[in-house]
């Protein structure tokens, strides 16, 4: 990229050292519910929000560059652009590295509105110094090289190869070509092709600097701060760069109103059909897009949703759609279904379309505004309960005019009445609106004009909101701690973890593991396991389905509930008060289920079309054809992994008496683990534990399923898939290991080393970043807690002529790895960045609760964890290369290809 001049740096320092002579160089905006606005002097607004509950701060840089702002030619350009800040600066010269030593949850991410940059890490001054320092380097001074563009214009490409693999995401894209005359809306981020194999490197280059710069960003900084410091720290490192002299030019196409209906059709290799039905919609910031948001939810939600109703419940689809795309400028609403060979698309069609045609005779109910409206008021909730979630959902918010948008909608659902969905449904949900599959003639003309988007300075003047939230407490997640901190009764068959700490807003997570069966009592049960886990959620002998979701909302609670292969999972997210009733509710799902029959038919239905799906789809062809070959275990075991055909063969075979039986012979709460962490009161919850699960016995024993290491001959398989852009790797073996064994800790390392960080793995750095080959590339240690089944394994997906390539450039990192080892500053960097990322890891409640609960199972502390650090900690490079040597070996991997390799090039 161009250096600044030496007049250029004189100015920069002499601005630095007015803007630090003036403490009021950062000028206060305004505050809103625990939200505080700064604007520099060059334009960069600052958005903090102190949380001293976890021990961790997420940095997010949000630019107002999207695909929207990309000028002929240059479709893909900022998503590209994306990519390419990633590739360094002189003073920040490998960012990954910098990014994994530092522990740090980093990505970046373009829409049509705008591209942000964020990164998540432990809370200490150095880290916060360091994420400011990288972000506002990278803003003025990446190198937007070349070089770099000529490797990564082949990742992006790549991934955008992946994306052609989707029926849905290409469909999505010809719809929006055809319903967009002249807005950029018409074009997905990802670009053409074409644009982005031949984007010039100066139009790249005047295109960042052009828009990453201070007064076309907005910083937003959450977690645990000190506010006063964190602004110093900004104001040090943003305030040197000038506001730049150029005017952006505003987007000043208008799309003209839709004067007709209009189709398109997409014929191309498949096994699922799809329908899409698109509207012209009011822009996100525009006083109906509450109104529209809601109207998704009575069109696609599931059960409820008129849509599920009309197809799924009649069995004329396997899946249906609806919700309104929220921008910044006039957008879309759009609904649909996912329909199975075997069902009529004509049919569907005629049952969607009369489905959105029917509302002017079948109004919007009050019942179907207040299930939607407590719905996403839950979902605002819980995210306002996490700094990191609020400070990544701003960026849309900020794409949209300005942040507060993020709590004005909120105000608009609470205010939304049934009369206003039904005039923003009979507004825009007109024929003449729409774009679907076909082209059909109307005498009669009903256009839609589209409403500007409005004032924001006027409709957000004084505006300020809830009160701010009550904060939690400032929780060390080491494993001492963690330790001291957690409790462990037992009640009944149940063992318990309880984990009780203030939490912002209250929250509290919980999950209950449960153990049945063994393998002789789940021989050739699979599907039928999996139907009747499924159901257990799907209807109780006191609440519907939609009843149960119902009170799940009003308890401002998350519910998932899962498994198979003999155990089964829920997990539970929602705050202090309600924890309770959240608890017996999940109690009354496990212990009271209703088995609906038409449930059970829609589950038969469901699990068929994900199977249709995967028969062409290269991952799933890779990953079955893997998986069978390393684990040969006999037809029915239930570690056997079905073909597709057998896959479908066992759900159409399933009936619901298997269910219910399968439910009651095997499972109970005789083996089980809960545990809980957040805002809770632990003698209540395990006397609550008692009382729900206590007397609840297992009718069968439970056995525990082995994974034993298993000797498998290497193999090297090529799978067509033809019509398929994007190409799927996958190479491996399986080693005798379990994750207490000497040479593990070594392992665990190496492979991080290897292929298992960031971008700044061997393999990411030869094949993504130097080679530009594959998007994604990684690799993946496995080790058994109670067996010795474990396994190295090598992933990528990649552009199907570059097949040969990838695996020759696998074997070589691999071979240089086993050979040669690893550097002395490789291994304190990964180390460093290792432990501070099982920090990060454990500051968040979702994966500390779990880890919690898996301890239990295998009768263990936090001072395994510690005990690991610490062996991590003493590693030395020769311990990791000869550990790598006794176990891995590229001479025994089976490889799996699976693309379009004979199409001609």
């Amino acid at each position: 990229m161009t250096r600044l001049t030496r007049a250029a740096l004189a100015a920069a320092f002499l601005f630095s050292l007015a803007a630090r002579a003036d403490a009021g160089s950062a000028e206060k905006v305004t505050t809103v519910e625990g939200i505080t606005e700064y604007r520099l002097r060059n334009g960069l607004r600052v958005l903090l929000f102190p949380d001293p509950t976890k021990q961790t701060v997420t940095v997010n840089i949000t630019y107002l560059v999207g695909s929207r702002h990309e000028g002929y030619g240059e479709t893909g350009m900022a998503h590209l652009l994306e990519h390419m800040v990633f590739k360094g600066t002189d003073k920040h010269g490998n960012i990954p590295q910098e990014l994994t030593a530092h522990g740090a949850r980093p990505n970046g991410t373009t829409s049509f509105d705008r591209t942000n940059y964020f990164e998540t890490f432990q809370s200490t001054e150095e880290n916060l110094s360091w994420a400011l320092d990288l972000e506002a380097d990278r803003m003025v001074n990446s190198h937007i090289a070349r070089k770099d563009l000529d490797t990564e214009m082949t990742v992006v490409r790549n991934e955008f190869e992946s994306g052609e693999n989707a029926p849905f995401g290409v469909l999505l894209k010809r719809t929006l070509a055809v319903m967009f005359d002249w807005h950029n809306y018409g074009h997905l981020p990802i670009g053409a092709r074409s644009d982005i194999e031949n984007v010039p490197i100066d139009r790249l280059q005047a295109f960042y600097h052009r828009y990453y710069q201070p007064d076309n960003a907005v910083l937003t900084i959450a977690g645990k701060i000190d506010e006063a410091k964190a602004l110093a720290l900004v104001e040090k490192e943003f305030s040197p760069i000038p506001r730049p002299a150029r005017k952006l030019i505003p987007t000043y196409t208008v799309e003209p109103v839709q004067d007709g209906e209009r189709t398109v059709t997409l014929r191309r290799t498949g096994d699922v059909q799809v329908l899409i039905a698109a509207y012209h919609a009011p822009a996100g910031n525009h006083p109906d897009a509450a109104a529209m948001e809601v109207l998704g939810y009575v069109l696609g939600n599931a059960p409820a949703g008129r849509l599920h109703k009309a197809l799924v419940e009649t069995q004329k689809a396997a899946n249906v759609f609806g919700f309104f795309w929220s921008l910044d400028q006039p957008g879309a609403f759009l609904i649909g279904a996912e329909v199975r060979q075997e069902q009529s698309l004509d049919e569907a069609r005629k049952l969607v379309l009369g489905t959105a045609d029917g509302l002017v005779e079948h109004p919007i109910t009050a019942e179907e505004v207040e299930r939607a409206r407590t719905s996403a008021l839950k979902n605002i909730s819980l995210t306002l309960n996490q700094a990191e979630r609020v400070g990544l959902t701003l960026s849309d918010s900020i794409a949209k005019g300005d942040w507060r948008l993020f709590f004005l909608h909120r105000d608009h659902l609470r205010k939304l009445t049934a009369a206003d969905v039904q005039r923003v449904a009979t507004t825009y949900l007109k024929p003449s609106n729409r774009t679907i599959g076909e082209f059909i003639p109307t005498k009669s003309i009903d256009r839609v004009e589209v409403p500007a988007s409005p004032d924001l300075v006027k409709a957000l003047h004084g505006y300020a909101g809830d009160k701010a939230m009550a904060q939690g407490e400032a929780f060390d997640p080491s494993p001492a701690n963690i330790e001291a901190r957690t409790e462990r009764p037992v009640e009944g068959g149940l063992k318990l973890a309880l984990l009780s700490k203030r939490t912002r807003g209250g929250t509290v997570v919980a999950t209950l593991t449960l153990h049945y069966g063994s393998t002789q009592l789940l021989q050739g049960k699979a599907a039928v396991e999996d139907l009747a886990v499924d159901l257990l959620r799907r209807g109780t002998k006191k609440h519907t389905r939609q009843q149960f979701q119902d009170e799940l909302d009003k308890l401002k609670a998350r519910l998932s509930l899962g498994g198979g292969g003999g155990q089964l999972h829920a997990g539970i997210e929602t705050v202090r008060e309600n924890l309770p009733a959240a608890l017996a509710l999940l109690a009354e799902a496990l212990r009271e289920p209703s088995f609906p029959p038409d449930q059970f038919a829609q589950l038969v239905q469901e699990n068929l079309a994900t199977i249709d799906q995967q028969r062409s789809d290269p991952g799933s062809l890779a990953g079955t054809e893997y998986g069978r070959h390393l684990n040969p275990y006999p037809k029915g075991d239930p570690r056997y992994t079905m073909t597709p055909e057998e896959s479908t063969e066992a759900y159409r075979a399933a009936t619901l008496e298997q269910a219910k039986a399968l439910y009651a012979g095997l499972i109970g709460a005789s083996n089980g683990e809960l545990s809980v962490v957040g805002d809770f009161d632990g003698k209540e919850v395990a006397a609550l534990a008692s009382k729900l699960f206590g007397d609840w016995r297992s009718p069968q024993p439970f056995e525990r399923i082995a994974h034993p290491y298993q000797e498998v001959a290497p193999e090297q398989k090529a799978l067509e898939a033809p019509d398929k852009a994007n190409a799927v790797f996958m190479a491996g073996q399986n080693l005798k290991l379990k994750d207490s064994d000497a040479d593990y800790p070594a392992l665990l390392l190496g492979n991080y080393m290897l292929g298992g960080g960031f971008l700044n793995s061997r393999l990411a750095v030869r094949i993504r970043q130097k080679e530009g080959l594959s998007y994604g590339v990684s690799s993946h240690l496995g080790a058994g807690s109670l067996d010795d089944g474990g396994f190295f394994q090598v992933s990528a997906i990649h552009a199907p002529q570059n097949t040969l390539k990838l695996e020759a450039a696998t074997r070589e990192e691999l071979a240089r790895a086993l050979k040669e080892g690893f550097t002395d500053t490789e291994l304190n960097e990964a180390r460093a960045g290792w432990l501070q990322s099982r920090q990060v890891s454990r500051a968040q409640d979702g994966s500390l609760v779990a880890h919690l609960g898996h301890w239990l199972y295998l009768g263990r502390t936090m001072q395994w964890d510690a005990d690991l650090e610490k062996r991590v900690s003493a590693l030395t490079t020769q311990d990791i290369v000869e550990a790598m040597r006794r176990h891995i070996d590229p001479a025994k991997f089976t490889v799996v290809r699976a693309g379009e390799f004979n199409k001609k090039q």
